[in-house]
């Protein structure tokens, strides 16, 4: 990929992409462009973490509570899954009605002879896509 970068006080700011498709890459740079990398507050026993998106494998609800998970922990979010589906960019999929990915985490998928697809993330995290988000979830990841 070719780019160029130039510095001239005379002109407003002004970004343009020229592109054959919509790759990952300009999809992260238009994201960044948007301002839509933000970070989300998490709460543990000790008090409030600061977590961003990037570190973030899947957020999910277990019990009636909203639970993002990391590499190696599970924080409680005092949000609604439809509100952090909101905050989310490009990154995150959401694959059932109480789980969103982050996609830049995901190991492999299983499949079954139903037609059932498992997402299993790096972590080892594992979750059922749901029949309703099926078609979006392989649109979304090239199958």
């Amino acid at each position: 990929m070719k780019y160029k970068l130039k510095i001239d006080n005379t002109h407003e700011e002004e970004i343009i992409i020229y592109a054959h498709e919509v790759t990952p890459v300009v999809e992260e740079i238009l994201s960044i462009l948007k301002g839509n990398r933000s970070d989300i507050i998490a709460y543990t026993e000790k008090g409030m973490v600061k977590l961003s998106l990037q570190e973030i494998y899947c957020f999910t609800i277990e019990g009636k509570k909203l639970y993002a998970l990391t590499e190696n922990e599970k924080l409680l979010i005092k949000q609604r899954l439809y509100q952090i589906e909101e905050l989310t960019d490009n990154d995150f999929l959401k694959i059932n009605q109480s789980t969103i990915i982050n996609i830049r985490k995901i190991k492999r998928f299983d499949t079954s002879l139903s037609g059932s697809l498992l997402v299993v993330l790096k972590n080892g995290y594992k979750d059922y896509v749901s029949r309703r988000q099926l078609k979006f979830v392989k649109e979304r990841i090239g199958l």
